[in-house]
């Protein structure tokens, strides 16, 4: 019994050793998406890819009203057409059904694609100026708000940091 209450009271001693080292850490928080998103060459790169995919989108809103078109006439025309003319509508819907897959598969893989490597890089830089960040200011810990509970808006750097991001990177 004098044994356990000898490491009971060590293990006691050490945490209470332990509580004043945590009360010292200094630590923020950062929103690494809103920081991301926030930047201004994330704000740029968002509109480019509009800009450049939006004659793909038009490709596909066409290709989607001519099936639509295509299924309207059937409904419409059913008992009237011919069983020619049926199944040529049937086979140029189904033609237009895997181009409109086709090209959405492709646009969802290209758009993806290209956002991934964006958020990549502007996501490496921005780590980067986080960690510059904990650096100048002395900071021991900073955490994600998404991988947090509760905390202080005073602790909140994710303006700062996007704002380090846009000075150290800016848009051209």
């Amino acid at each position: 019994m004098f044994r356990s209450s000898g490491v009971l009271a060590a293990a006691a001693a050490t945490f209470f050793l332990a509580v004043p080292a945590l009360a010292q850490t200094k630590v923020a928080i950062v929103s690494m998406q809103r920081a991301m998103l926030d930047t201004a060459e994330m704000k740029k790169a968002q509109g480019e890819l509009e800009a450049k995919y939006r004659p793909r989108q038009e490709e596909i809103a066409k290709v989607q009203k001519e099936l639509e078109s295509i299924q309207n006439q059937l409904q419409t025309m059913a008992g009237k057409l011919t069983q020619q003319a049926e199944q040529d509508l049937n086979v140029q819907g189904q033609r237009k059904q895997r181009e409109l897959q086709r090209l959405g598969e492709d646009f969802q893989a290209d758009v993806e694609r290209e956002r991934g490597e964006i958020i990549t890089k502007v996501g490496s830089r921005l780590r980067d100026i986080v960690y510059k960040m904990a650096e100048e200011k002395g900071l021991d810990v900073i955490l994600d708000v998404s991988n947090t509970v509760f905390f202080k808006p005073a602790l909140d750097l994710t303006k700062e940091v996007t704002d380090a991001y846009d000075k150290a990177y800016p848009v051209k």
